[in-house]
C-alpha cells in the first residue's frame, strides 16, 4: 500500500502497476469534495515518489466512476471573489497536471457514470478504457457554469475544438461507442475485464509498445488549428450556440470564448484561461439560481424518499378515462414497467388512448431510444377494457375523466366498489377540491389527488393533493408511484387550483387586465418570452385550451372572490364565447396550421384583434418593465400566499412546483427566489406602484413584516430555506 486515505488509496501490484482507487468513505457515490481533492494530491505525490511504479491505473470502487464535484460546496466557493476562485481552481489544476505529468503511463478504467470533474480526471490520464454501459460528459452548463478542472483544455485537444464545443455546450452525456468514435476514449471493454485490460494497457505503454509520452505532449501543446480554421470553428459556433442558449444563459458562449483564447496556449497557460472564464460565470446570478435549483431538486428527492417507508407497493395500476391524458398516463406507467389497465366507457375513448400511447412509443423508436421489441412490451403492458373485471388486483387507480365534479364523483364511487378495501384511488383533477370529491366515497382516507401536467411524458411534476381525510399511507403510496413513473412529486394541501394552477391564474388575471388596458397581446407574449418564459400568456392559454382556462378561472373566482373574480369582460372570455379554444380547434388568440413536420405552427390572426376591441376599454402607455411587473406581481404574491396558507410546506417546493409545472424561467430560480433577488422591500415598493389594480397586487401583512425585518425566503444565495 503506497497511500491510504478516506477517498483515495494506492496499491502497487507485482507487475509494477499502481492502482489509484477512488472510494469515498461513507458515500454511495464518488464525488470531488475539497477533502477528496486534497487526498488526490497526496496520492499522486506518493506515486511520483515511488521508484517501483511503472504505470498507473485509475479505478473506482463505486458503481459509478465519479459523478462530478460536490455541488453542495459550490456556495462557499462561489461566494469568493473572482480572483480567489481562480486561485482556488489553479490549485486543483496543479493536482490534475501532476497526474498528467507523471513519468509513467496512466490509464483510467471508466466503469460507470463519469461526469464533470470525474471525466476531467480521466482526461488527465494518458489513456481511457470504458465499460459498454458507462457514460461520460461535461454537463456543467446545466448549472450555469462550464468545466473548471481542465475539461475545456484537454477535451478540445483530444477530440478537436468543434466536437469539444458540442459536448461542452450541450452538456450531453455520451455513451461508450460515441466516446470511442470521437476519440475521447481508447477502447470499450466489458465491465468484468475492464480493470485487467487497463492494467495490460499500462504494461504495454511502460514497455514502449504504446507511445504514451507523445500522447502527453499532444494534450499539453497548443490546439492544432490555423487562424482561418480557428476563426471558422469558433465564430460559427458562437453564433449558433448563442442563438440556441438564448441571452439568459451565458455559460456556453463563455466556454467557447475560453477555448478560442487558450487554443494558442500551452496547457499551463490554457488552464489559467479556463479558470478565469469559469470564475466569471460562477459569479453570475444565473449560475447561483441554476445551482440552487439543483440543490432544491435534491431536497425534493430526499423529501419523497421519506414517504417510501409508509408506501404500499404498486405492482399494477389503472387509469379511468382513456383519451389523450389517459393514454399519456398509461404510456408513462407502462414505459416504467408498471402494467396498467386503461378503462373507458366506449371504444372511441379506448382507441384515442391507445393511439396516444402508440404515438409516444413510436417517437421513441424513431429517435433510437427504444427498440421495436421495447415498444411491443410497453404497449402490451397497457390493457384496454370497458369493464371493471380485472380491477381486483390493481393497487392504484387514477381517475382522468372530464373535469366535472358530478361525473368524477360518480366514476370514483363506482371504481371504489371494484377495488380492494386497502387500495388507493386518485383523481387527476386540475382544480376540483379533493375534499369535495371524497364526499362520494366510503373510504375517503384512501383517496387523494394525483395531478399530472400535460403532456404527461414531458412534464416532470406531479402534484399529490391531500384532502381533509386523506391518510399518510395514501399520500406515501401515490408519491412512490409518481417516483416510479420518473416524476417529481410535491405534496400539497387541498384548495381551489391546488398549488400550480392557483398561482398560474393570477398570472392570467394580470394578462387579462393588460389586454383590457389596450396592450397588444402579441407584445405581452414577446415581452414575457424575452423575460424567460417558454411561451407568452396568450400562447400558453391557447395551448392549455381556452375552454379549460375559462372553467378553471370560474373555479378560482369562486374560491378566491376577493382577488380572482373579474369585474370586466376579458379577452379570454371573448375567445371562449366565439368558440376559439386554442390549439385544440386550431384557433384562439392565434390561428394554427400544420407545418411540414406535422407540428402546429401559430400564425397571427387579424380577427382576434377585431373580436377583442370592444373589451379594450383603456389605452394605457406602458413600458416593457411595466408589463413584466403587472404579470409577475400577481404570480409572486399568490406563491407567497400558498406558502403562508400551508398549501405547500416549504419555499423550495413552491418554487420547484412552478419551474417543473409551468416552466417558470429556471435561471430566475422560482417566484420566491425572484422576490429574494429583487429584495423583499424593493418588491413591495413595486406592488405599491400598481396597488390601484386591486387585490391581486396587494401584498400580505406577513410579507410586509418580512421587509421590515430584512427577512428572506431563502437563507443563502444558493436557495437554502430560511
Amino acid at each position: 500500500m503506497i497511500f491510504n486515505g478516506d477517498a483515495f488509496s494506492v496499491t502497487l501490484g507485482t507487475d509494477g502497476i499502481a492502482e489509484l482507487k477512488f472510494d469515498l468513505k461513507n458515500e454511495s457515490i464518488n464525488k470531488f469534495t475539497r477533502d477528496a481533492i486534497t487526498e488526490l494530491k497526496q496520492a499522486v505525490e506518493a506515486i511520483a515518489a515511488s521508484s517501483e511504479v511503472k504505470g498507473v491505473v485509475v479505478t473506482s470502487a463505486k458503481e459509478s466512476f465519479v459523478v462530478g464535484a460536490d455541488i453542495t460546496e459550490f456556495g462557499a466557493m462561489f461566494a469568493l471573489s473572482e480572483e480567489e476562485i481562480v486561485s482556488d481552481l489553479l490549485k486543483t489544476h496543479g493536482i490534475f497536471n501532476s497526474l498528467e505529468d507523471l513519468e509513467v503511463p496512466t490509464v483510467t478504467a471508466i466503469n460507470g457514470i463519469c461526469l464533470g470533474g470525474g471525466f476531467e480526471l480521466a482526461l488527465a490520464t494518458d489513456y481511457r478504457l470504458m465499460a459498454p454501459a458507462a457514460k461520460v460528459g461535461l454537463p456543467e452548463v446545466k448549472l450555469g457554469i462550464f468545466p473548471g478542472f481542465g475539461g475545456t483544455v484537454r477535451l478540445s485537444r483530444l477530440i478537436g475544438a468543434d466536437n469539444a464545443i458540442e459536448w461542452i455546450c450541450s452538456g450531453s452525456e455520451k455513451r461508450a461507442n460515441d466516446a470511442l468514435k470521437y476519440g475521447a476514449v481508447d477502447g470499450v471493454v466489458e465491465l468484468d475485464g475492464l480493470t485487467a485490460a487497463a492494467r495490460q494497457m499500462a504494461i504495454r505503454a511502460a514497455s514502449g509498445e504504446l507511445d504514451f509520452r507523445t500522447r502527453k505532449q499532444e494534450k499539453k501543446a497548443e490546439l492544432k488549428l490555423n487562424n482561418i480554421e480557428g476563426m471558422m470553428a469558433f465564430e460559427t459556433a458562437k453564433g449558433f450556440v448563442a442563438a440556441k442558449a438564448g441571452p439568459h444563459y451565458p455559460a456556453p458562449v463563455t466556454a467557447i470564448k475560453a477555448i478560442q483564447k487558450h487554443a494558442s496556449q500551452t496547457r499551463d497557460q490554457a488552464v489559467e484561461t479556463e479558470a478565469r472564464g469559469f470564475a466569471k460565470v460562477a459569479k453570475t446570478k444565473v449560475a447561483e439560481n441554476l445551482i440552487g435549483l439543483f440543490l432544491k431538486d435534491q431536497y425534493l428527492k430526499k423529501t419523497a424518499k421519506k414517504w417510501q417507508a409508509e408506501a404500499a407497493g404498486v405492482k399494477k395500476a389503472a387509469v379511468l378515462g382513456a383519451g389523450i391524458m389517459g393514454g399519456g398516463i398509461a404510456y408513462q406507467s407502462a414505459s416504467k414497467h408498471i402494467p396498467i389497465l386503461m378503462k373507458d366507457i366506449n371504444e372511441g375513448g379506448i382507441k384515442l388512448g391507445l393511439d396516444e400511447a402508440a404515438k409516444l412509443t413510436s417517437k421513441q423508436v424513431e429517435r433510437g431510444r427504444l427498440t421495436t421489441m421495447d415498444m411491443a412490451t410497453i404497449l402490451n403492458d397497457i390493457r384496454p377494457t370497458l369493464s371493471y373485471g380485472d380491477f381486483d388486483d390493481v393497487d392504484v387507480v387514477v381517475e382522468a375523466v372530464v373535469e366535472n365534479p358530478k361525473v368524477k364523483k360518480s366514476v370514483l364511487a363506482e371504481a371504489e366498489d371494484q377495488i380492494g378495501q386497502d387500495k388507493v384511488l386518485a383523481s387527476n383533477t386540475s382544480t376540483i377540491s379533493i375534499t369535495e370529491l371524497s364526499t362520494a366515497l366510503k373510504r375517503p382516507e384512501n383517496f387523494c389527488g394525483m395531478h399530472f401536467f400535460n403532456p404527461v411524458h414531458r412534464m416532470p411534476l406531479v402534484e399529490v393533493i391531500r384532502g381533509q381525510k386523506t391518510s399518510d399511507q395514501t399520500v406515501a403510496t401515490v408519491v412512490a408511484y409518481a417516483q416510479k413513473l420518473g416524476k417529481t412529486p410535491i405534496v400539497v394541501n387541498d384548495c381551489p387550483g391546488f398549488l400550480v394552477n392557483r398561482i398560474l391564474f393570477p398570472y392570467f388575471g394580470g394578462f387579462a387586465m393588460l389586454v383590457r388596458d389596450g396592450v397588444d397581446f402579441q407584445r405581452i407574449d414577446k415581452v414575457m418570452e424575452k423575460f424567460g418564459w417558454p411561451m407568452g400568456p396568450a400562447y400558453l392559454m391557447d395551448v392549455v385550451g381556452i375552454d379549460t382556462g375559462v372553467h378553471a378561472q370560474e373555479v378560482m373566482a369562486a374560491g378566491f372572490p376577493d382577488r380572482m373574480s373579474q369585474d370586466f369582460s376579458s379577452a379570454i372570455q371573448v375567445m371562449y364565447e366565439h368558440k376559439r379554444y386554442g390549439q385544440k380547434n386550431n384557433v384562439g388568440f392565434y390561428r394554427y396550421e400544420l407545418d411540414k413536420k406535422g407540428k402546429q405552427k401559430k400564425i397571427t390572426d387579424p380577427e382576434s384583434y377585431e373580436l377583442i376591441k370592444p373589451v379594450q376599454v383603456v389605452q394605457a402607455e406602458l413600458t416593457d418593465e411595466d408589463i413584466i411587473a403587472r404579470m409577475m406581481i400577481p404570480l409572486c404574491l399568490e406563491t407567497v400566499r400558498c406558502l403562508e396558507d400551508g398549501i405547500v410546506s416549504t419555499a423550495t417546493e413552491a418554487d420547484m412546483g412552478l419551474v417543473y409545472g409551468i416552466g417558470f424561467p429556471p435561471f430566475r430560480g422560482g417566484a420566491l427566489k425572484y422576490i429574494d433577488d429583487m429584495g423583499v422591500a424593493e418588491f413591495l415598493a413595486l406592488t405599491e406602484k400598481f396597488a390601484d389594480l386591486g387585490a391581486l397586487y396587494q401584498p400580505t401583512a406577513k410579507l410586509t413584516d418580512m421587509a421590515k425585518n430584512n427577512e428572506t425566503f431563502f437563507s443563502s444565495a444558493r436557495g437554502e430555506q430560511s
